[in-house]
């Protein structure tokens, strides 16, 4: 098999146990939205270092012993995907380590830690997980560490540091959305059985976004403090990671132009939306990476316009 076909079986498997690395980060991030003491709470900092610690042993052991102990393992190596999926995988580690980041910066802010620690501390939550999984990808015999990942993981951290630290806040916040697509069902070994698992396998309904707040860059008072522009990227056409396949399995499958997509549409940054509820403050925070639906227009690399009323 390619390495691409397990390395797509293999991140459904990867997000459950990510999802338990960052519920109690998550937990406290939204529940304690910008209340930060002034001094530190040793307390605090134990319940979130304790949190952190164990989420992520917790879920690099269930992740090696439910994955990678089924296969050989072999010397460290490296691999090289850099050409697969039109760079859409690469997007989504990105997209995994911004927005980590970000709950981590809040959840260890609500400790008391100053302001550049947290920044630092929690930045680097979703940067050492992802760097763990590449890890043992290198000593995996169907896979290896791979250099773009590691970069894209970079990325997202970095989009999130440098906007912190320049700014004191998020001006342009990395999302995603995903619509559903025809491609799957020709290819659900690689692409998904089912809707969620389609979420996460088929790059043909994926699309990332980085979303810039209007009124954080122009500071117009007329403009509402939560509108956005949003620019995109995606990719259709894909039933495989470097090439389509003839057949699978001995189906004659169809034969579609592996094509990019771009996009230009407006989005609501949720956090900047006005409300006394905790439960909403938390609510907004936890749905802060989705791409809100919105008028839309898109080119493809084929120099091929389309308008959309609303497009996800």
């Amino acid at each position: 098999m390619m390495n691409w076909y397990f390395a797509s079986q293999m991140w459904s498997r990867i997000i459950p146990c990510f999802l338990l690395f960052i519920t109690g980060l998550s937990y406290t991030a939204q529940a304690q939205l910008h209340v930060y003491p002034d001094t530190l709470c040793k307390d605090r900092l134990k319940w979130v270092g304790g949190t952190v610690a164990a989420g992520y042993t917790i879920s690099m052991v269930g992740l090696y012993q439910l994955w990678y102990s089924g296969y050989d393992q072999t010397q460290f190596h490296f691999f090289n995907d850099n050409d697969e999926w039109l760079q859409m995988d690469k997007l989504g580690h990105a997209q995994t380590a911004y927005f980590t980041g970000e709950l981590g910066y809040e959840a260890f802010r609500w400790t008391g830690l100053n302001d550049r620690k947290a920044i630092w501390l929690g930045a680097s939550t979703g940067w050492v997980f992802l760097s763990t999984i590449e890890v043992f990808d290198g000593f995996s015999s169907k896979w290896g560490f791979s250099w773009g990942d590691m970069a894209a993981n970079t990325f997202g951290s970095a989009l999130f540091i440098s906007q912190q630290i320049g700014w004191n806040e998020q001006r342009i916040r990395m999302k995603f959305s995903y619509s559903p697509t025809d491609y799957a069902q020709y290819r659900e070994d690689a692409l998904g059985a089912t809707w969620n698992e389609r979420i996460l396998k088929d790059y043909n309904g994926q699309t990332y976004w980085l979303s810039a707040n209007l009124k954080s860059f122009t500071h117009w008072d007329k403009l509402p403090p939560w509108l956005c522009v949003s620019i995109g990227y995606g990719g259709k056409g894909m039933l495989g990671g470097k090439e389509n396949p003839d057949e699978w399995e001995g189906v004659t499958l169809p034969q579609y132009d592996r094509v990019r997509e771009y996009y230009l549409s407006l989005d609501v940054d949720l956090r900047k939306i006005k409300t006394s509820s905790h439960f909403l403050k938390a609510a907004f925070t936890a749905l802060g990476f989705i791409k809100i639906p919105a008028p839309t227009i898109s080119v493809d690399g084929k120099g091929v316009w389309r308008a959309y009323p609303v497009y996800f």
